[in-house]
């Protein structure tokens, strides 16, 4: 993986969703939502998934409590945050914003 500090650099948004693997079903349709999400924004927009449990400094550094947090960046600079479940449209509203 990139380092955070060029990943989050981009001129364009990145949406980053912080996850674990806890719950096998909703692990699956986050995926799936994320994808929709990815898919509607084209390349005109990043989406990522960070795991919690295997990036536990940055994820401690960022001070991500909730399962799942999503922020999103653009220029270095933190946009957007919040945890708990977002479906697409919501996530896909957001996005547009930082375009």
């Amino acid at each position: 993986m990139a380092k955070f500090g060029e990943l989050i650099s981009s001129d364009i948004p990145v949406l980053i969703d912080f996850y674990t693997e806890w719950k096998k079903e909703e692990s699956d349709d986050l995926r799936d939502i994320l994808r929709d999400v990815a898919a509607a924004l084209g390349d005109k927009a990043k989406v990522i998934k960070i795991d919690i449990e295997k990036n536990e400094t940055l994820a401690n550094a960022l001070r991500i409590k909730g399962n799942p947090t999503f922020i999103i960046y653009k220029d270095g600079e933190m946009k957007w945050r919040q945890s708990g479940n977002q479906d697409a449209n919501t996530l896909i509203g957001l996005m547009q914003q930082y375009l």
